[in-house]
């Protein structure tokens, strides 16, 4: 599967996401490429701190931010790997447009947030603007940095995404803890922190399933 985690707007925790899902999926023993398609580089920075700290499974990850090396590397590569999963920048660019024709899934990171929810209208488009040429994407919404148990900001956010038939709101949220931005930090899973937080562990590892549609995957995240 090739996936993708895009959103138009900073902020969401796009790259957290990519990253932690990336290390979830490595440590489920697929083989596993992390693409950066971001120029500021987080997500290839995460994969190198993991990697120069010795800790297993090592991410294969590329950097690549330019629409055309992203479509001919991912295109040249893809096929070596069981998953892909390409981390975009947060605008609405070639490279991102590119990213969405080359996914099987994208993931959309909502935070609950008036501003984040507003942003919800461009790249709905994008994805409808993708799928019109490629057809078959499967289009995730999820709501990432929500607030802790059943808040207004959550329910207005799920009812937003509603709005947008081109997104598929998933039953999954990823609450504001602080072990997914630590992880992310240093280059680990969240199972890895110590000490673990169970919750943070749970969560991801739901997403994880629901994202990859792989109900038989052992829960490592």
């Amino acid at each position: 599967m090739i996936l993708t985690v895009a959103h138009t707007k900073g902020g969401v925790g796009k790259t957290t996401l990519a990253f932690l899902l990336a290390v979830a999926r490595a440590q489920q023993g697929r083989d596993l490429w992390l693409v950066d398609g971001d120029p500021q580089g987080s997500a290839l920075t995460a994969a190198t701190v993991r990697a120069e700290a010795g800790r297993t499974p090592v991410l294969a990850v590329s950097q690549y931010v330019t629409a055309s090396a992203l479509g001919i590397q991912v295109r040249r590569q893809a096929g070596k790997y069981q998953d892909v999963v390409i981390d975009c920048g947060a605008r609405d660019s070639e490279a991102l447009r590119m990213a969405l024709l080359l996914a099987d899934t994208v993931l959309v990171p909502v935070q609950p947030r008036g501003l984040d929810v507003w942003a919800l209208g461009a790249v709905s488009a994008l994805v409808e603007t993708a799928n019109a040429a490629r057809g078959g994407l499967r289009a995730l919404a999820v709501l990432n940095l929500a607030d802790p148990g059943s808040s207004p900001d959550n329910t207005d956010a799920a009812s937003a995404v509603a709005d947008f038939p081109a997104l598929t709101l998933l039953d999954a949220p990823i609450r504001r803890r602080k072990a997914f931005a630590s992880a992310a930090a240093h280059g680990l899973a969240v199972g890895e922190l110590s000490p673990v937080d169970l919750k943070a562990s749970q969560e991801l590892s739901i997403l994880v399933r629901m994202v990859f549609n792989d109900e038989n995957a052992m829960e490592a995240a």
